[in-house]
C-alpha cells in the first residue's frame, strides 16, 4: 500500500563516484527497492541510500511514524523481495532509526503551501501539521541551503558534500538507431557479421582447449557453424559451438554499443605474449569495432540470442536468452527448459515482413558464398556444407598443385576458361598481405560487352570486405582475376571498406609493381608465350597502363613489342630488341603510324629512312600513337615520329644534296627545268614555293623544297596525328558534337624538286593556269591521304574526274595528229561558253 509523489522541482542528485551498487540488474533492482522501502519508513542510513529516492517530495514522506512505520516498511520490503531478502528488510529497519535525524529533509513554508492535489490522500504518510512546517521552516534557517553555488563565488562558504562526478555518455537509442540503418551500404552483410562473429567463437574456444585442456565442456563437440532458415516463422537463426556467453557476458558484450569481445580478447592475448604466452590464436579473429552483432536489427524486428557457456562450472548453469527489439533497451532470463541450447551460442532473428527474403535457403546461399566462403570453420545451411573452397592464398605455394589452383581461379572469376598464368604472392610491407592473381585466357571487352569491372576482391582475415575493389590494383589490371587478404588491414567501422587512403595507395603501387615484374619475368622466360598468348590478348591494357601510370612507365616499355620496317610480317620486336639494332650513331627511334604494313611500307614518310637503312617501328591504331607520344624517350633515345620535318637522316642527305649540285653544274638558267632534267633549280624551287603559298592560301602555313623524298612529289609534316584525329572526331560526334566541330588545320607543306609532276606544273602555271591549280590542288589532297589527315576522301571526286577528262582529251587529240596541249577543264569550257551549257541543260 504504498503511494509516491514525484515533484519535478525537485533536483535529481547525481551517482556517487563511491556508489558501490552490484552491475547485476536483479539484484540492483532489489537493492533499490530496500533503499526506497527504507526511506519511506523514516530515515536514510547512507548517502548512497539518497540517490534511490529522488523526485520523492518530503510531504509525501512520514517522518514522524516512529517504529510502527519502519516495522511496516520492513513487511512490505519482506514481501516485495521475497522470503530469501526478509533478514535484509529487517535490516533496513533497524538501521533507519539511527539515521532518521540525518535523513531529515527540510523544505520552505512556500513549498508546503502548495500542496500537491493528492496528498489528501497520503494519510499514512503525510502529518498535516502546521507545527511541521513552521519548525521546518525554522530549521532551515540555520542550515545551509543544498542549492548553494559551488562555481567559488562569495557565498560559497560551505564545503560541498557527497560530491559526484559525471561522464558523458552516449545515447544508446541513438547510437543504435546509426548502427542499424546508417552503417551499412547492404543490409546482407548482417550475416557476414554474424558468421564472423561465430567465427571468433570458435577460435576463442579452440585457443581456451589448447591453452588449458580440460576447462571446457563438451570437448567433443565440433567447432562449426550452423545456419537454419525457416520460412513458415520468417526466422534466421546463426548457431556456433564456441566460447558461449554467461550473463556477465551478454551484459557487457551485448548489452554496450561498441565494445567488442573479440578485440579484448586478443588484447589479453597480446599482454600473455609478452610473458611468453602464444599469440597465434588472435590471427584468426575478426571482429575488432563491437558493432557487426546489432547489423541483425538491419532486418529483424526482434533478436535473441540464447547462450551457453563452454566454460566447467559447479553444477549445471541453465542457458540465458538475451532478447531486444533494437530500440534501447534488453531483457536477460533463463531460457525456456523445452528449448534446447548446447554449448555456444544461437542468434536468432526474427525477420521483418519486408526482409522475408533472407529466410529463403537460396538467397541465404549466396550471401554465404559471396562473403563467408573462406572463413576457417565449416559453415551448414540447413544441413548442407556451404564453404566446400579452400582459401588457398593463405598457403604456401609449394603445398598447392595446379589442378586446386585451376579450380579456385573458376569458382573465384566464374570462369569455364583455364588460366593463362597465375601469381601467389607474399609480402610483409607496407602491410601484411597474401595475394593471388590470375590472367584468364581472354578477355571479355574485345568483343564489345563493355568495360571490365576491377577482378580482384579484397578480403581480411579470410572473410570479403570489399567485392572486386577498385582501390588495390590501378584500374588497367582490371582484367586481373583473384584476391587480396591482410590480417591487419585499416578498415572502415562498417568493414566494408579500407580507410587509410595514402595506406592503400601504397599498397596498391606494392602490387603493381610485382605484377609488373612477373609480366618481365614471362618476357624473359617464356618470351613465346608472353608474345604469342599474353601480349595478343592484353596489350591494350598494358598500353592503356603506360598512358595513365606515369610511375611505371619506364618498365613498362619494356613489355611492348611492334612489327618494324626491317622484320617479317607478324613478327614483333620489343624496344630492347630495336634499340640493340641501331647504330651507334642513331641517337632516335623512329616510329611510323598507319592502318596496316601494307599501306606503312608504301608511305612517301618511309622513302629516306630505307634509303638511309634506318629501321623504324610500324604503329597501327590511335592508342600506340598515344603511347608513343606519351613515353618521349626510351633508354635515353627520343621517340620519333616519321612525319616530322627536319629529320637527321645523315648520309642519304648528303648524298641528295651532291646529285643536286651536280645537276646545277650540268644545266643552269631557265632551261633547267626542262622535261629531261625534271629538276627544279634553287631559283624554280623558291619561285614554285610562293606559288603554292598564294594557290593553297589558308590550307598551309609554309611550303618549302625537301631531300627526303623520292617517288612522293610532296608530303604534309609537323602535323597533327591522324590515327589520333580520328579518335577523337569519333569521340567528338559518340558525345552529339559534329563532324565541322574539328576543322583540319593549317599544314606545313613540303616539295619534292626533282618529282617530275612538280616540274610539269612549274612549266604549266605560266601557261595553263587554271589547270596547274588544280594539279597543285591534288597533290595537297594526296598528301593528307598519305597523312591520314584526310576527312573525307569524296571531296577530291569531282577534281578527279575532271583531270581525266582532261587526261582523256589530250590522249584524243594526240590520236588525230593536233598539238597535245593541255585539254580545259570542263569549268574552263563553261566560262567559255554558257550557251553550251543552256543547251545541254536543254
Amino acid at each position: 500500500g504504498l503511494f509516491l509523489i514525484r515533484d519535478a522541482s525537485l533536483a535529481r542528485p547525481a551517482l556517487s563516484p563511491n556508489d558501490d551498487r552490484p552491475t547485476d540488474p536483479i539484484m540492483a533492482s532489489r537493492q533499490a527497492a530496500v533503499r526506497s522501502l527504507r526511506l519511506l519508513a523514516g530515515g536514510r542510513s547512507s548517502s548512497a541510500s539518497s540517490s534511490s529516492v529522488r523526485g520523492v517530495p518530503p510531504r509525501a514522506l512520514n517522518y514522524h511514524g516512529g517504529n510502527n512505520a519502519r516495522a511496516a516498511s520492513s513487511s512490505a520490503a519482506s514481501s516485495l523481495l521475497g522470503g530469501g531478502d526478509a533478514a535484509a528488510a529487517a535490516a533496513v529497519s533497524s538501521s533507519s532509526s539511527s539515521s532518521m535525524d540525518a535523513g531529515r529533509i527540510r523544505h520552505s513554508t512556500r513549498r508546503h503551501r502548495h500542496r500537491h492535489p493528492l496528498s489528501a490522500r497520503c494519510a499514512p504518510f503525510s502529518s498535516g501539521s502546521t507545527e511541521d512546517s513552521s519548525s521546518d521552516e525554522k530549521a532551515k534557517g540555520d542550515e545551509p541551503s543544498s542549492s548553494s553555488s559551488s562555481s567559488g563565488g562569495p557565498e560559497d562558504h560551505t564545503e560541498m558534500v557527497n560530491k559526484e562526478t559525471l561522464e558523458f555518455q552516449a545515447e544508446t537509442r541513438q547510437l543504435l538507431d546509426i548502427v542499424t540503418h546508417s552503417l551499412y551500404t547492404d543490409k546482407e552483410v548482417f550475416l557476414r557479421e554474424l558468421i564472423s562473429n561465430a567465427s571468433d567463437a570458435l577460435e576463442k574456444l579452440r585457443h581456451v582447449q589448447v591453452a588449458n585442456e580440460g576447462a571446457t565442456v563438451d570437448a567433443d563437440v565440433p567447432l562449426e557453424i550452423r545456419v537454419e532458415t525457416d520460412e513458415l516463422n520468417g526466422t534466421l537463426t546463426v548457431t556456433d559451438t564456441g566460447i558461449g556467453l554467461n550473463r556477465e557476458d551478454m551484459v557487457s558484450n551485448l548489452g554496450t554499443i561498441a565494445r567488442s569481445g573479440s578485440k579484448a580478447f586478443v588484447n589479453e592475448l597480446a599482454k600473455s605474449s609478452e610473458t611468453g604466452g602464444e599469440m597465434d590464436a588472435s590471427r584468426g579473429i575478426i571482429g575488432k569495432f563491437g558493432v557487426g552483432f546489432y547489423s541483425a536489427f538491419m532486418v529483424g524486428d526482434k533478436v535473441e540470442v540464447r547462450s551457453k557457456s563452454a566454460y566447467k562450472s559447479e553444477g549445471d548453469p541453465a542457458p540465458l536468452v538475451w532478447s531486444s527489439t533494437g530500440v534501447g533497451g534488453y531483457d536477460i532470463a533463463d531460457l525456456n527448459p523445452s528449448i534446447r541450447q548446447d554449448r555456444g551460442a544461437s542468434v536468432v532473428i526474427h525477420l521483418g515482413d519486408s526482409h522475408s527474403e533472407f529466410s529463403d535457403e537460396k538467397r541465404v546461399e549466396s550471401v554465404l558464398k559471396k562473403y563467408s566462403n573462406f572463413v576457417n570453420f565449416p559453415i551448414f545451411l540447413n544441413g548442407n556444407r556451404v564453404n566446400t573452397m579452400e582459401a588457398i592464398w593463405a598457403h604456401d605455394p609449394k603445398e598447392v598443385d595446379d589442378k586446386t589452383y585451376t579450380d579456385f581461379y573458376k569458382f573465384i572469376a566464374h570462369a569455364y576458361d583455364e588460366p593463362l598464368d597465375r601469381l601467389h604472392y607474399r609480402a610483409d610491407a607496407p602491410l601484411e598481405i597474401k595475394a593471388l592473381f590470375y590472367i584468364p585466357s581472354f578477355h571479355s571487352e574485345k568483343y564489345g560487352m563493355g568495360r571490365m569491372e576491377p577482378g580482384v576482391s579484397l578480403y581480411s582475415r579470410k572473410v570479403l570486405i570489399e567485392s572486386k575493389s577498385p582501390d588495390i590494383l590501378p584500374e588497367w589490371m582490371r582484367f586481373v582475376k583473384g584476391v587480396v587478404d591482410s590480417e591487419d588491414l585499416p578498415l572502415a567501422i562498417s568493414r566494408e571498406k579500407p580507410q587509410d587512403t595514402a595506406l592503400i595507395g601504397k599498397l596498391r603501387k606494392a602490387l603493381t609493381r610485382k605484377f609488373i615484374s612477373h609480366l618481365t619475368a614471362m618476357a624473359r622466360k617464356q618470351n613465346d608465350k608472353y608474345r604469342d598468348e599474353f601480349y595478343k590478348e592484353y596489350s591494350f591494357f598494358l598500353k592503356e597502363g603506360i598512358c595513365q601510370d606515369y610511375e611505371f612507365q619506364d618498365q613498362m616499355s619494356k613489355l611492348l613489342y611492334f612489327e618494324t620496317s626491317k622484320t617479317m610480317a607478324g613478327a614483333l620486336s620489343s624496344l630492347d630488341e630495336y634499340v640493340s639494332r641501331c647504330a651507334p650513331e642513331q641517337k632516335e627511334i623512329y616510329y611510323l603510324c598507319a592502318p596496316t604494313r601494307e599501306l606503312a611500307l608504301e608511305s612517301p614518310y618511309l622513302e629516306a629512312f630505307e634509303r638511309a637503312g634506318r629501321e623504324v617501328i610500324f604503329v597501327y591504331t590511335a592508342i600506340d600513337d598515344f603511347v608513343m607520344a606519351n613515353l618521349e624517350k626510351f633508354e635515353g633515345r627520343a621517340l620519333v615520329t616519321a612525319e616530322k620535318s627536319d629529320i637527321d637522316l645523315g648520309d642519304a642527305e648528303d648524298d641528295d644534296d651532291d646529285k643536286e649540285k651536280e645537276g646545277k653544274d650540268g644545266k643552269e638558267g631557265e632551261g633547267a627545268s626542262s622535261a629531261g632534267n625534271a629538276k627544279l633549280t634553287g631559283k624554280e624551287a623558291t619561285d614554285f614555293c610562293a606559288w603554292c603559298k598564294v594557290t593553297l592560301g589558308e590550307k598551309v602555313t609554309t611550303v618549302k623544297t625537301t631531300n627526303r623524298l623520292g617517288s612522293s612529289p610532296a608530303i604534309v609534316t609537323d602535323n597533327e596525328s591522324g590515327a589520333m584525329r580520328r579518335m577523337m572526331r569519333l569521340v567528338d560526334t559518340q558525345d552529339g558534337g559534329t563532324v565541322e566541330g574539328m576543322p583540319l588545320g593549317a599544314q606545313q607543306l613540303e616539295i619534292n624538286p626533282r618529282h617530275p609532276i612538280v616540274v610539269g606544273i612549274h612549266g604549266m602555271k605560266g601557261s595553263e593556269p587554271k589547270l596547274a591549280e588544280v594539279c597543285l590542288s591534288q597533290i595537297f589532297d594526296n598528301a593528307l591521304v598519305a597523312a591520314g589527315l584526310l576527312d573525307d576522301g569524296r571531296s577530291m571526286l569531282p577534281r578527279l574526274n575532271d583531270l581525266l577528262l582532261c587526261v582523256v582529251k589530250g590522249a584524243q587529240k594526240g590520236e588525230g595528229g593536233e598539238e597535245s596541249a593541255a585539254p580545259a577543264t570542263p569549268q574552263e569550257e563553261e566560262k567559255k561558253d554558257p550557251e553550251s551549257k543552256e543547251g545541254k541543260d536543254a
